[in-house]
């Protein structure tokens, strides 16, 4: 595992509880790849309205990778405003990550999220730049599905379990 840390922690909890950890951030994002968890995405429409959709991201060398049909809502925005968030509520903790996402295309990488995915019970695979599978989510239209590397610039971490608290965590990335 990549470590990433950050460069500014701010405590947010207003009940008296420490800064949060950001490794227990980074190991809860790095989490067993067949966890029942939904990673939600948040893009931005060209006319400015907000869009959220569910995706299958998975930590990789201190960023996270998701894949889109290229004619989905979410791949369409991204074309236009790379400017992101994803969110999800992990084991003990709920995570929101701000940053931006931009489409994988060299094989090695693409190799490393397909293994990953394949890890996860996808069982999916490379075809050129992107992955096929004989099946995916049943609103993520056909292959093929193209990667994206979210790259993150700021998470709030609030925890739902001991220790309790609410953190802000800033990346120089």
């Amino acid at each position: 595992m990549t470590d990433i840390e950050p460069t500014e922690t701010t405590n947010l909890d207003r009940y008296g509880n420490a800064p949060l950890e950001w490794s227990r951030a980074r190991d809860a994002l790095a989490g067993d790849p067949t966890a029942d968890v939904t990673h939600f995405l948040g893009t931005c429409r060209p006319d400015g309205t907000p869009h959220a959709a569910g995706v299958g991201a998975q930590w990789l060398d201190g960023d996270l990778y998701f894949t889109s049909s290229p004619a989905a809502r979410k791949a369409r925005d991204l074309a236009v405003n790379p400017l992101c968030t994803i969110s999800a509520r992990l084991p003990g903790i709920d995570l929101v990550l701000d940053g931006s996402a931009a489409r994988v295309t060299d094989p090695e990488t693409l190799e490393r999220v397909a293994a990953g995915y394949r890890a996860g019970g996808w069982p999916c695979q490379v075809e050129g730049d992107a992955l096929t599978a004989p099946f995916s989510a049943p609103s993520a239209g056909p292959p093929p599905w193209h990667v994206y590397r979210f790259t993150f610039h700021t998470v709030v971490g609030v925890a739902g379990a001991e220790p309790h608290g609410a953190t802000r965590w800033r990346f120089a990335r």
